[in-house]
Order: structure tokens, then C-alpha cells, then sequence
């Protein structure tokens, strides 16, 4: 089950286009090295579906149907060399919760933005069955859309500075303050 996004309406996911546009432009869309070659190819195409008409659960759904996702990948050892080890099963819903979820946030960052809202608010939109510290200390905070907005834009494939989304499977987005 994906998170459950607060502001997600079609002005938010408006924004979200933009965002996604704005990447695809710069050349800077992430492409996770988890994906295969189909699945490389037509990452951008499935994404911005999902953005528009669905959520996270529909993207890692595609991305299972469609076979999109490698089944193994090269992993380094403790000694420095290389192995072959299977994707974890988990891999395709990771990916798509990640990335919709960095979409999300940044389209609503950019909506904060025009309307003048200076902050955003964190909270938990999925239940997780152990939930990270540093994420239970994240919520109810708020942060500045623009400082927000531009760490999501600069931190592709990385985990943010300013911790939010903080990391796979937090579970943690934001919405606007009420």
C-alpha cells in the first residue's frame, strides 16, 4: 500500500508535471540502475502517467506487469570485488514510492511557492512497522518550501540534505499546513 498524499488534487500534480518536465529538460531524471533496459526506456513515460491520472501503488504495478525491473544485480563484497545478488522483491515499490513521492513534494513545494505559503508541514502518510527515529522526529515539522523544493531538485538518486523524503520506506511526505 503507497502513501497517502494529503494534497494530492490536479493543481498539485499540475505542479508536479512541471517538476517532471523541468528534469526531463535538464537531462536530469533519475533512472535507477535497478530498472532494465525496457524499463529504462520507458521510465519517463510511465512516471508522468502516473503523475497524472494515479499514485505510487499504480507505478510499482507497472512496473511489475510490464517487467521493467532487473531480477539481479552486481553488488560489491566486503573484500572490494563484485557479486551477483537478486533484486529484493520489494525493489519496484521502493523505486515508485521514492520517486512519486519526490514529485509530489516538489510539485507541492512549487504550489506552496505561488500561493504563499512559506512552509510546508511533515507527517506520516504510510504506516511502517519500525519506524526510523530521525522520522519520527520529523513530524509535525515544518520547512521552508523554497529550501525544500531546491534540495529535491539538486538530490536525484541521493538522499535529500534536508532529510525529506527521509529515505526508502520512511513512509514520511508532506502536506500543506493546516
Amino acid at each position: 500500500m503507497g502513501i497517502n498524499y494529503g494534497n494530492l488534487d490536479n493543481r498539485t500534480r499540475e505542479f508536479m508535471i512541471k517538476e517532471l518536465e523541468l528534469d526531463i529538460l535538464n537531462r536530469k531524471l533519475y533512472i535507477s540502475p535497478r530498472l532494465n533496459s525496457a524499463g529504462k526506456a520507458n521510465w519517463g513515460n510511465i512516471l508522468r502517467e502516473a503523475i497524472q491520472n494515479h499514485n505510487d501503488d499504480w507505478l510499482a504495478g507497472q512496473l511489475l506487469n510490464r517487467g521493467y525491473m532487473r531480477t539481479q544485480e552486481e553488488k560489491r563484497t566486503r573484500s572490494g570485488g563484485t557479486t551477483i545478488a537478486q533484486v529484493p522483491v520489494t525493489a519496484m515499490e521502493t523505486l515508485a514510492e521514492g520517486e512519486f513521492n519526490r514529485f509530489y513534494a516538489r510539485g507541492l513545494c512549487l504550489r506552496a511557492i505561488e500561493d504563499g505559503v512559506p512552509d510546508v508541514e511533515v507527517y506520516r502518510g504510510k504506516q511502517v512497522q519500525q519506524p526510523r527515529p530521525i522520522s519520527q522526529a520529523m513530524i509535525g515539522k515544518r520547512i521552508a518550501a523554497k529550501a525544500l523544493l531546491e534540495d529535491l531538485r539538486t538530490s536525484q538518486g541521493v538522499e535529500p540534505a534536508l532529510k525529506i523524503p527521509s529515505g526508502p520506506n520512511s513512509g514520511l511526505t508532506i502536506r500543506l499546513p493546516h
